[in-house]
């Protein structure tokens, strides 16, 4: 069953359509919110932290709701709207982590819950054939989010570098800005898939401090390198295929005479990992 959809009639007769999941989304952000502050306790930053991340999916969700022409969120969506919940409480907790002790068990237990539901949003959008373009970048954004949060709080452990790993999307993003070339699509590969699930499970790992330092900062270097790895490997494929002729074709096709990846494969699918 789909999150409801409220319709109010305008003035000019027209009708608009208030979608209710994301306020549903925002509601439960603020709940769990006030969970924490009534069990472990939440200070200012925290809240503005969990509170400001609550906003923002609101917002984004919203906007790409009404601009896919999508009236409610799906299924597997709403598994997706809970992971960016559970996220929104780890950045709290994480934000509040500056200025006070906060329960690790409580922050790490969020993070684990938020990367196996992971796994679960893509099966559920397969299974009830709901799988799209919104819900796959949607999954994207909440992972990185996620990351981002992690390798914030595990920088306090082990050394600023780690926030290159969470730092690294939103750096590959915005060069995307400058170079136009970056924002072009990529091939399915499952490989960016595991790394990705990778950085997750180290840095959870890490924030839960449960091994020595010398090998937790091992292993986080490892998840960086392969990363690094990954990225590269996007942005030299995009670099071989990106627009320079006539008709806008790689340098790659333009010597082979042929496209890289099949026709329906030149826009990716949406899905989910």
């Amino acid at each position: 069953m789909a999150v409801p959809v409220v319709l109010h009639q305008e003035d000019g007769g027209g009708v608009s359509i208030v979608r209710t999941g994301p306020v549903l989304g925002l509601a439960g952000q603020l709940a769990l919110l006030a969970m924490l502050a009534g069990t472990t306790g939440l200070g200012i930053a925290g809240w503005l932290a969990g509170a400001g991340s609550g906003v923002v999916t609101w917002a984004a969700l919203t906007r790409g709701l009404r601009r896919s022409g999508t009236p409610a969120l799906g299924p597997a969506d709403r598994v997706t709207l809970t992971r960016a919940t559970l996220a929104g409480a780890v950045a709290a907790l994480t934000a509040d982590s500056l200025g006070r002790h906060v329960p690790v068990a409580v922050l790490v237990t969020l993070a684990a819950v938020a990367l196996v539901l992971d796994a679960v949003d893509g099966r559920v959008a397969r299974c009830t054939g709901t799988a799209s373009r919104l819900g796959a970048r949607f999954d994207m954004e909440v992972d990185a989010f996620l990351i981002l949060v992690l390798s914030a709080y595990a920088a306090g452990r082990l050394g600023s570098w780690v926030l290159t790993i969470g730092l690294m999307r939103y750096g590959y993003l915005a060069a995307g800005w400058a170079l136009p070339w970056l924002r072009g699509p990529l091939p399915p590969r499952q490989w960016p898939k595991v790394v990705a699930a990778t950085q997750g499970v180290v840095l959870v790992v890490a924030a839960a401090d449960l091994l020595p330092r010398p090998l937790l900062s091992a292993a986080t270097a490892v998840a960086l390198a392969l990363l690094i790895g990954s990225f590269g490997r996007d942005v030299g494929w995009q670099w071989w295929h990106r627009p320079t002729g006539p008709g806008g074709y790689g340098l790659a096709v333009a010597r082979s005479g042929q496209h890289p990846y099949p026709a329906a494969a030149r826009v990716p699918e949406a899905s989910r990992a």
